[in-house]
């Protein structure tokens, strides 16, 4: 830190904030810390009494905050991200379209171990709309050594680090299992609520059918919307360990390749997903969507409805933040179910 003459300060770093006073009508600092003078803050600097200043040196192989914010903000921005300016040493990304929000946790973490440095996400995986808050990029000094920006970039690799994906999945079919439904003996109080929570991603359920119990039954019926023009097929049904549920063997049997069945959430352990060899997702669905506010379901399709192709291990890291608390109010997604 150096004190100069304010007419000599053009391009030099401020140390401290400086507060400007109009009787009557304001005050409040008129130029914050790491402010980079101009030309034109030079009458102001002086119609406020400031004929020296304090500011940095900014010796070689430094960078002032702002400058390592956009750097930083360089690992983070991708496509449908818009950028907030760069205030305080302080960059905010934001969301552009109606998508979801994808962060890559394991290169995030490798930046933030290094010293001095900060990138701030929101939870990942979650439903985010146009001008939602993605991250905020800042180092903590005022100037900040650049070797140290470099190993943030060497550990960022060489794509963002972040990214928000449309919703391209736009049709599914329904496959509703049940003789009691079937036969008309109960209504059929589940396919609402999926078509809700499918609309809500922009997706409509374009076909749809009641079969009755059994395995041959449902396989036909997957069958069936298997050679329909849908980008995903449902079963909503028959999906527990009794010994007259046979969705999850009907799914199997229809050639779908299974990631998992069965999930470290309540609500949704039972919950199934695999994929056809054309890429179309198959989901049975457990009885708890139809009544819970939140459940495996609304932690998954989010990412599937983006085209994300789900793997075990996806679904191993939903244990932590998998149970629902179940509260008398429900915030959902703003608490800790799913980690969202």
């Amino acid at each position: 830190m150096k004190c100069i003459k304010t007419e000599d300060a053009v391009g030099h770093v401020l140390c401290h904030d400086m507060t400007q006073i109009i009787p009557g009508v304001s005050k409040g600092p008129r130029f914050r810390k790491g402010h980079i003078v101009t030309a034109e803050d030079i009458p102001v600097l002086l119609s406020m009494g400031k004929e020296q200043l304090y500011v940095w040196e900014l010796e070689p192989g430094f960078l002032h905050e702002n400058d390592a914010a956009e750097r930083l903000c360089a690992l983070c921005q991708n496509a449908n991200m818009r950028k907030s300016e760069t205030k305080e040493g302080k960059i905010e990304l934001s969301s552009d379209i109606d998508g979801v929000f994808l962060v890559d946790t394991e290169r995030l973490n490798a930046v933030n171990s290094i010293d001095e440095i900060m990138i701030a996400t929101r939870r990942g995986n979650g439903i985010v709309h146009p001008g939602d808050k993605l991250c905020g990029t800042r180092v903590i000094p005022l100037v900040i050594e650049e070797e140290k920006l470099r190993q943030a970039e060497q550990a960022a690799g060489g794509t963002p680090i972040l990214e928000v994906r449309p919703f391209t999945l736009k049709t599914a079919a329904v496959v509703t299992t049940g003789s009691e439904v079937a036969k008309g003996r109960i209504p059929d109080s589940f396919t609402p609520v999926v078509e809700r929570k499918l609309a809500a991603l922009g997706i409509r359920m374009t076909e749809h059918v009641l079969v009755e119990d059994g395995m041959e039954n449902v396989a036909a019926a997957i069958e069936q919307m298997k050679n329909k023009p849908v980008d995903m097929i449902l079963c909503t049904g028959g999906m527990s360990v009794d010994p007259d549920d046979s969705t999850p063997g009907a799914i199997k049997q229809s050639g779908a390749d299974i990631v998992t069945y069965g999930a470290p959430v309540l609500p949704g352990a039972m919950f199934l997903l695999g994929y056809y060899a054309d890429g179309r997702p198959v989901m049975g669905l457990p009885g708890c969507v139809m009544y819970a506010k939140a459940t495996i379901f609304d932690l998954v399709l989010p990412r599937i409805a983006a085209g994300v192709r789900l793997t075990r291990r996806d679904f191993v890291a939903l244990g932590e933040g998998g149970l629902c608390l179940g509260c008398e109010v429900c915030t959902y997604p703003h608490c800790g179910f799913g980690g969202v």
